[in-house]
């Protein structure tokens, strides 16, 4: 049994009190928070201990959408100003090249950037496999490095032969699919709390795949007891490409095909309907919030605030990496915040009279980026401090020249430049300490992921 101690820290706890606690600390034991509370509350001594005085400390953020093979892809040039469908299209000839190393290095280059801004938890989507990658690779990486992955089988089927976007390259078959999906759940799917690989089901989207796989899809993945994943209403061209191939609009036609329930988040959906947000209410569906993308393709702005005024389950992706060009998790916080601000005053705030009308607060963005993003997953077991719940969190010294001058230790993280964590902590273990990452050789990782990434735009 190992433990240790945290004190003389600012305590976030994102618990169902929303408790702050300065002085404070956590006594943890084998990965699991055994005491909250006052530093002088807590046990003298473990087996390590760490002051944190300075520090203000939250959960470990958890990441809702991601494709961490798309670091390769940053700033492409051809697709930088580009919206979805044509960022798409000058994208999938490079990644068809890739092999399972580049899975891998990709893999550990994202989670990396995660880590040291606050991460503890991600969901990455990955979709297509080509030359033999594997999900394995992804999962490997993600061992060594330390966070908690829920990796996301995804998949392509419908090829531009049969009116998918997707070239037939880079598609499978289902009867492919399918088998590798029960493979992958059947060896690493962990179930208990405090688990570190997930296996989640996650056709790529309504374009690139069948309806007879979303269907065989979700029965699979409620047989397992498996969570479902996809991509929605993310655009208007994807709202008339699902009218003129299915009959129904984007969330119409997750209904036609069993796809809405507890067990079911999507990410982006940004164009939907006051009907439509109902709909994800009454099945309790999560959504994957991703600003900074939606931004990056012009996609819009997701409807945040009526989603939490109906009770949907919202949390935050950074996604990309190609359209976001980051994986920094806490900006993503911030973003969300701004936003939500913007889409505010787009509707009139400044001018509205309504007290009850209010703008999006940090602690707000703050819990989607926590409790609510453990929520969208399905995981009671992260996204707060409290006693049971496993040992994630991050730290960051306000004693720097960033947060000069800010007076609100929680609010200080997000209004201000988003910031790398000095710690970040996952099931008790250190995976950033004092702003370097523990497992990494973090420059010679950058030397091999950026040949790689030369390689496959050469061609």
């Amino acid at each position: 049994m190992t433990t240790l101690l945290i004190k003389n820290a600012y305590i976030v706890t994102m618990d169902d009190h929303q408790r702050e606690i300065p002085d404070g600390g956590l006594f943890i034991r084998d990965g699991f928070i055994e005491q909250v509370g006052q530093t002088s509350s807590l046990p003298s001594a473990a087996d390590e201990t760490l002051d944190l005085k300075g520090h203000v400390v939250f959960p470990g953020l958890v990441n809702t959408h991601h494709h961490f093979y798309q670091t390769l892809t940053r700033a492409v040039p051809a697709a930088q100003d580009a919206n979805l469908f044509n960022w798409l299209k000058t994208l999938y000839p490079i990644w068809a090249r890739m092999n399972p190393e580049d899975i891998f290095i990709s893999t550990q280059t994202a989670l990396a950037e995660l880590a040291l801004s606050g991460c503890a938890t991600a969901s990455d989507h990955l979709y297509l496999f080509p030359n033999a990658s594997k999900l394995d690779d992804e999962i490997a990486a993600a061992l060594e490095v330390g966070l908690r992955l829920q990796a996301s089988r995804g998949s392509m089927s419908l090829g531009e032969s049969k009116g998918g976007l997707p070239p037939d390259s880079v598609v499978d078959s289902e009867e492919n699919i399918l088998k590798d999906s029960q493979r992958l759940i059947e060896r690493y799917h962990d179930p208990k709390p405090g688990a570190m690989t997930q296996i989640v089901l996650a056709p790529c989207s309504p374009f690139s795949v069948t309806s007879d796989l979303m269907k065989q899809s979700a029965k699979m993945a409620r047989q397992y007891g498996v969570h479902l994943h996809t991509h929605l209403a993310e655009t208007e061209d994807e709202e008339q490409f699902c009218m003129q191939m299915f009959g129904h609009r984007p969330v119409g036609y997750m209904q036609e095909v069993d796809w809405v329930g507890e067990d079911v988040w999507f990410a982006h959906a940004v164009w939907v309907n006051d009907e439509e947000i109902k709909v994800f209410a009454r099945h309790k569906c999560g959504v994957a919030h991703c600003p900074t993308s939606n931004m990056r393709l012009a996609s819009g702005i997701a409807p945040v605030k009526e989603y939490r005024a109906a009770g949907v389950k919202v949390g935050l992706g950074v996604d990309g990496s190609a359209s976001n060009d980051g994986s920094h998790l806490l900006a993503e916080v911030r973003n969300a915040m701004l936003v939500s601000r913007v889409k505010e005053g787009l509707t009139g705030y400044s001018l509205s009279n309504d007290p009850n009308r209010k703008l999006m607060t940090a602690r707000e963005a703050l819990y989607l980026g926590t409790r609510g993003g453990a929520a969208v997953l399905g995981r009671a077991d992260i996204g707060s401090l409290e006693t049971g719940k496993c040992a994630d969190f991050f730290a960051v010294n306000l004693n720097r020249l960033e947060f000069a001058g800010m007076h609100d230790p929680v609010s200080a993280v997000v209004f201000g430049q988003p910031a790398g964590v000095d710690y970040t902590v996952v099931h008790g273990k250190f995976i950033v300490r004092e702003g370097r990452l523990a497992a990494l050789d973090l420059g010679r990782l950058v030397e091999k992921h950026n040949k790689a990434a030369s390689r496959l735009l050469a061609g």
